[in-house]
């Protein structure tokens, strides 16, 4: 039997995967599970073309990771390959905890709990299902092995997380604006003082990616037809959760029912590891047929709210830099009570207010480090000379109402 199985990715062409521990992990059914959730939750209603999964985005960051040790190994980094499995596992589990729908229903299914967290629940049992040997990516997700250069891999303003997810997402909905250079930017990766910095001519290829970072999210991620959207699946959920708790019956797959039923912590998943299980049994489909079998609901507004997603009768979304002005507010309310013909009580399920932020660099978290051509170390706002670089390090936020057309 040959060592290496061969995936072929639309992206990166052909990818090779050994049959080490690594392929073990892939076939394992939490990791089969991230084939049946979207990476771009319900993009795909804006850009029909985003369908593709979790699944693809790890495989594909997998990729660029053992390109990235590659490099580095090539410049003498002491490496060891122990080391080099670790890291790719890692970053091949690093959204292993996303539940239905990615981020639209992260904080829905459960409450106050971020995937990163149950991310490292799923790691653990792996752990254990594997004989222990899964403590030094472990350590290398949860930055606490002594090479921090190695969690900036997995994890940081530059890691292969986002390279993939840059170059996957503009793929599939078609945004030109999103591609980036990101096998230069692997190229040009080096180390200073344990942590990852970039050569000098490298520059203008992170410019790129941050700009495309920041024209993606307005362009996709935080588009606002996606955002409406989001809003309505979000309140389907809610409404879901009311009506069961009031002891309403509802149709739903078992695995949902349970996270209907109730609130759950991270120490809940912590001490029941059951708790994880079931949650390993949730994927897009339990949710998807649950709304489709919803707009039959004897309840008005759940059952309306299923039908408007069912049939792509979105939110509306007003959308502009400064808070709406409580006149505008007042009168957008009062339109919808008007519309929807539904209470004053059942308002908040058809008229939401919030705000989006865009942040395309954080220079208070960690930099992305530029190496000059004398050693010298600058972080890339001060090192380039695209005053959009400066500009783009300052978060963005935008204001919506979201409410039926």
């Amino acid at each position: 039997m040959s060592n290496l199985k061969i995936i072929n990715d639309p992206i990166y062409g052909f990818i090779s995967m050994p049959r080490n521990r690594v392929m073990p992990i892939i076939e394992h059914p939490y990791f089969q599970r991230l084939r049946r959730i979207r990476q771009l939750g319900m993009t795909h209603l804006v850009y029909p073309g985003a369908h593709h999964t979790r699944f693809h985005h790890a495989i594909g960051a997998m990729h660029l990771m053992e390109q990235a040790i590659g490099v580095l190994q090539s410049k003498e980094y002491d490496i060891s390959p122990e080391e080099t499995e670790a890291v790719t596992i890692a970053i091949l589990l690093h959204d292993i905890g996303h539940g239905p729908f990615s981020h639209a229903l992260e904080d829905s299914i459960v409450t106050n709990i971020r995937h990163e967290e149950l991310s490292a629940l799923f790691m653990d049992r792996l752990n254990q299902h594997l004989d222990g040997r899964l403590h030094l990516a472990i350590d290398i997700f949860r930055n606490k092995y002594e090479k921090k250069f190695l969690h900036q891999l997995v994890s940081s303003q530059l890691d292969m997380d986002r390279l993939d997810y840059l170059s996957r997402d503009s793929f599939f909905t078609g945004v030109s604006e999103g591609v980036i250079s990101h096998d230069r930017i692997i190229k040009m990766l080096d180390l200073a003082n344990d942590e990852l910095v970039i050569e000098e001519k490298g520059i203008y290829s992170i410019e790129k990616f941050i700009i495309a970072r920041r024209l993606m999210y307005w362009q996709v991620y935080l588009h606002k037809t996606v955002v409406g959207a989001e809003c309505l699946l979000i309140n389907i959920l809610k409404r879901a959760k009311e009506l069961v708790k009031s002891g309403v019956k509802l149709f739903a797959t078992p695995a949902l029912m349970v996270f209907l039923m109730k609130e759950y912590s991270l120490n809940d998943f912590k001490s029941d590891p059951g708790l994880l299980d079931t949650f390993a049994q949730l994927d897009d489909s339990d949710v998807s047929a649950s709304v489709k079998v919803w707009t039959g609901s004897d309840d008005y507004v759940l059952s309306d709210l299923c039908r408007r997603l069912i049939e792509r009768r979105l939110f509306k979304v007003m959308l502009q830099k400064e808070p709406f002005p409580e006149a505008a507010i007042s009168t957008a309310r009062d339109h919808t009570l008007k519309t929807s013909k539904v209470s004053e009580r059942d308002l908040s399920y058809y008229f939401v207010r919030g705000k989006i932020v865009n942040n395309a660099y954080q220079r208070d978290k960690d930099k992305i480090n530029i190496r000059m051509k004398d050693g010298t170390i600058m972080d890339i706002a001060d090192a380039s000379d695209t005053l959009n670089i400066k500009y783009m390090s300052e978060p963005v936020e935008k204001h919506y109402l979201c409410f039926p057309k």
